[in-house]
């Protein structure tokens, strides 16, 4: 029987409350980028996903991976051109979702960050952990 590893699931844990932290601030910025500024719903996504972006980065080296806080530059690296393969997917399911289904943009936000998440956890923990 397998040892169930207790430190990656406290890790995924507190990858997915600061996913909630940075969700809110993409979802917020999104909202009010689009509904009270009037800026285009993909160019607020874009800028949404960017601010959540650092936020998540932040969060992530001072809290959520162990060990973060000493990655050289190729780790920050890797985190950011995931960050744009992130940003990439975001951008290619909202409009999908948007404009080819007929979807809601908020709604299809929800759905395009569930999605990105488990890009973002893999790709991230790769990143900033080394391993």
């Amino acid at each position: 029987m397998t040892k169930i590893n207790t430190k990656r699931i406290k890790e995924f844990i507190k990858f997915a409350i600061n996913g909630g932290i940075s969700f809110a601030v993409d979802f917020g910025i999104l909202y009010v980028l689009t509904e009270f500024c009037g800026v285009y719903y993909l160019i607020s996504a874009a800028a949404s996903f960017t601010a959540s972006v650092v936020v998540n980065y932040i969060i992530c080296v001072l809290w959520v991976f162990e060990g973060a806080k000493n990655t050289d530059s190729k780790a920050k690296f890797i985190f950011i051109v995931s960050s744009v393969i992130g940003l990439g997917f975001n951008q290619i399911l909202m409009w999908l979702f948007v404009s080819k289904f007929g979807i809601y943009y908020m709604t299809a936000k929800i759905i395009a960050t569930i999605i990105v998440m488990f890009w973002n956890y893999i790709a991230k923990r790769k990143a900033i952990v080394n391993n």
